[in-house]
């Protein structure tokens, strides 16, 4: 059996902490520009928390070995559940400055919202949702908070869609295998260039560039600068935080409805295809097995929830329902979560129950690996689907045969297929264990008429880090759904298999494991 080396682990988390703590130190750029003072000296001490956490885990065990494959999941695990938890810091010290502040510092009146994040599970949900880019919320009305804390919540997701340790390679630049591991261990293999450090940052001029186009997007089709900026970093990292409590709905403006589905798209698209594309290679769009099937995807999924929906009857235009399906779809599926209808009403019945259950099979699937999308991933669904009808085909061929399995541009081996097949399949049942045990917790805590749908629907929602919800998820919700939500935003986000290894490797340390 591998040694767990906690040593290991705690120097890796530390140096991950150490950078992710420029980012409330970029923050306090933004509260000055919006003139919201007060909320400086949150993210001065939500910096030098990370800081001194992150620095003191670093020199503490320096000497550490380098990670293997065991310690890179137990790191990445650890370092997003450390970084959701430091990441509340803003949340709680910039509510509790404008409820106990002094007069001088100017502090605006304290807003049902902003009062809500004054409950330490409350800023940790927001936190573990935006590092997610997940999206659901304690926030009731997201235009009343303050703009340091939605800039906050947005540049969460914003970093969160890319990912802690792909913006830590990216800064430290430390070449060798400790890079690889630890980019392999955030559910990512894609990469650009051969050398992990110049993929990380290749990522970083891409994902800038997207946001940046999707700022200029928006604000053409009629956002202000503001909802423009927080809107594309919460797109383009297909988190679904906004700065309006009826989301990208609140507009009212088919353009802008319109206008957010191409960079809810790109957000799908995995990096590598992005990179060849802006080199050149068009083909890609098509030849590429994931992107053509997000493309297929969005496309037979919209058309079926359209016709759902216009079958119901549920809006009063041929060119609403269209709408409001190809956006909803795509948000579901992208793992957005922006919305522009309301879905449900806790216990009272909106969306019926197969419109709500086809959007939880977009959600399930996901889009592209490689790109800001949780879920399962198109290639695992591709996996098990063509694997299954590799295996019944074997039964009816030759023992002597030699078979192969096709996926896009890769021909298999047996063992191979075997193996990916297997894969696929551990995440999978893995994947159903936690959502059953979300779904349990949420029955037994939630009232007995609450349509069942709903319920399945909010779950999977927080562990394919979508953020669409039918009005379960929220402040009213008993504090045991929102701790179970927590789990699944953070399993979700790490694709399982990280937070088991973690969870076996901390009974292994204090022999609790048999």
């Amino acid at each position: 059996m591998v040694s767990v080396q906690f040593g290991t682990v705690a120097r890796d988390v530390g140096r991950i902490l150490r950078v992710v703590a420029l980012m409330p130190l970029a923050s306090i750029l933004v509260a000055v520009v919006v003139g919201e003072f007060y909320a400086v000296p949150a993210f001065v001490a939500t910096a030098v928390v990370f800081a001194a956490v992150g620095t003191g885990l670093a020199r503490r065990y320096a000497d550490a070995p380098q990670p293997g494959k065991l310690h890179g999941m137990m790191i990445a695990a650890a370092a997003w559940a450390f970084v959701a938890l430091l990441g509340s810091l803003p949340f709680l010290l910039v509510a509790g400055t404008i409820a106990y502040g002094p007069s001088w510092l100017a502090t605006p009146e304290l807003g049902e919202t902003t009062a809500a994040f004054l409950r330490p599970l409350h800023a940790v949900f927001e936190s573990m949702s935006g590092y997610t880019s997940t999206g659901l919320t304690m926030a009731t009305d997201e235009s009343t908070l303050p703009s340091s804390i939605q800039w906050w919540r947005s540049f969460t997701e914003w970093v969160g869609g890319v990912g802690v340790i792909v913006l830590t390679v990216g800064i430290l630049a430390r070449p060798g295998s400790g890079s690889l591991t630890l980019y392999e261990s955030e559910a990512r293999s894609e990469k650009i260039h051969p050398s992990i450090v110049s993929t990380a940052r290749d990522i970083w001029k891409l994902y800038l560039g997207f946001t940046v186009g999707a700022i200029a997007l928006f604000f053409l089709a009629g956002m202000p600068v503001w909802d423009a900026i927080n809107h594309a970093m919460t797109a383009i990292s297909t988190g679904g935080f906004s700065v309006h409590a009826d989301s990208i709905g609140h507009y009212g403006e088919p353009l802008i409805e319109y206008a957010v589905i191409p960079v809810m798209v790109a957000g799908s698209i995995a990096f590598p295809v992005h990179y060849l594309i802006f080199k050149g290679e068009i083909r890609n769009l098509y030849a590429d097995l994931q992107t053509r099937w997000v493309f297929i995807w969005f496309t037979v999924g919209s058309a079926v929830l359209i016709a759902i929906l216009s079958l119901r009857g549920f809006y009063g235009s041929l060119e609403e329902t269209i709408r409001i399906g190809l956006f909803q779809f795509v948000s579901a599926t992208s793992n957005a979560g922006f919305g522009t209808a309301t879905l449900g009403g806790g216990t009272e019945q909106v969306w019926t129950a197969d419109a709500i259950l086809f959007l939880c099979l977009g959600m399930l699937t996901g889009a592209a690996a490689g790109s800001t999308v949780g879920g399962l991933k198109l290639i695992r669904v591709i996996t098990l689907v063509k694997g299954v009808r590799w295996r019944i085909s074997g039964v009816f061929t030759p023992v002597s045969a030699v078979r192969r399995l096709q996926l896009g541009d890769r021909r298999l081996s047996a063992d191979q297929a075997a193996k990916e097949i297997e894969e696929a399949a551990i995440v999978l049942v893995l994947w159903f264990a936690f959502l059953a045990i979300g779904i349990a917790v949420m029955l037994a805590i939630l009232p007995t008429e609450t349509p069942t749908e709903y319920v399945i629907f909010d779950v999977m929602s927080a562990q394919s880090t979508v953020g669409l919800d039918t009005g379960i998820t929220g402040v009213e919700m008993p504090n045991a759904g929102k701790a179970v939500l927590i789990i699944n935003m953070w399993v979700g986000r790490l694709e399982i298999i990280p937070v088991v290894v973690l969870l076996r490797g901390a009974l292994l340390r204090f022999d609790l494991y048999r």
